[in-house]
């Protein structure tokens, strides 16, 4: 993995997951150290982030390297005009890995292909988002012990959620069975269930979350994402779809655990938090140590 960019979920074969996996085991239990001293990290954020950012922050610092960048495009010269081209070439140059997030799909890739450092997609639009769903895997084999042979239920927004997108393409390789439920409108788009098809793996479609809690291992929750829709009309219609409460979890698996790759809106009342079968928030934590294991195996330092 050293010196290569990481764009795709696809980018990694399986046996590498499981290396990223371990390591970031390892660095959950000892996640200060000093591996990376010496090492610059530039976080180009062109689009809001809460969690992305600061995980690869602490991640980052908690390892001795120093970050630069920005979190708002706003501020630098893309405002006057400049490429995407010439901001990444810059950047590249103060620095040995860029973490970029963009709104346009296909940025992160073509950021790739110009760049003379490796570039972790941080989130390209509604395409991809690879390091979030390494933790996404971190975090369900955490909680089942296996990645294999469980019934995964996604929810709300399965046509823009790029963290539905990665996540769907990783666990195709390892016989999962699919429950996708969404409104009409926000339906996985064909090209993921593609990769469902391809490996002959089971799926099925629902519009009510009730009909899935009783049997799932995980269910992924997601927002609606207004900043995704064209026609705000058409957010207005299903922006408030769907609301987890804790009083439909009663008759849930034992090991059922709810995801969620956050920001939450209304998707999940405030009362499910206290209920052990939330994981949202030990989700995000496990994001710290799984991009530890990513920037460390990239620039060739574990």
């Amino acid at each position: 993995m050293k010196n290569r960019s990481l764009v795709s979920i696809n980018d990694f074969s399986i046996g590498e997951y499981f290396k990223i996996l371990d390591l970031a085991e390892k660095f959950e239990e000892k996640p200060n150290q000093r591996i990376l001293e010496g090492k610059v990290v530039a976080l180009c954020f062109f689009e809001p982030s809460t969690r992305t950012r600061l995980s690869f922050e602490s991640a980052i610092n908690r390892l001795g390297g120093r970050v630069i960048g920005f979190s708002d495009a706003g501020s630098t010269s893309v405002k006057k005009g400049e490429s995407l081209k010439d901001t990444i070439m810059t950047v590249a140059n103060y620095s040995d890995l860029i973490v970029m997030r963009h709104p346009v799909e296909g940025s992160a890739r073509y950021a790739s292909e110009v760049s003379p450092v490796p570039i972790i997609n941080a989130g390209d639009g509604a395409n991809q988002h690879p390091t979030q769903c390494l933790l996404d895997l971190y975090s369900i084999r955490k909680t089942q012990g296996k990645l294999d042979k469980l019934d995964v239920a996604f929810v709300g927004d399965l046509k823009y959620g790029r963290t539905v997108h990665s996540l769907v393409i990783a666990l195709a390789q390892f016989n999962c069975r699919f429950h996708l439920v969404s409104p009409e409108e926000l339906k996985l788009p064909s090209s993921v269930k593609r990769y469902i098809k391809d490996a002959n793996l089971e799926y099925r479609q629902y519009t009510d979350v009730t009909d899935v809690i009783p049997f799932a291992d995980i269910v992924y929750m997601t927002r609606i994402q207004r900043e995704r829709f064209a026609d705000q009309l058409e957010y207005e219609r299903v922006k408030n779809y769907y609301n987890l409460k804790n009083e439909m979890l009663a008759n849930s698996k034992a090991n059922l655990r709810i995801l969620h790759p956050m920001p939450r809106v209304k998707e999940i009342s405030n009362d499910v938090d206290n209920n052990p079968k939330a994981y949202y928030f030990q989700q995000a934590l496990n994001g710290v140590y799984v991009r530890q294991a990513l920037v460390t195996s990239i620039l060739g330092l574990e």
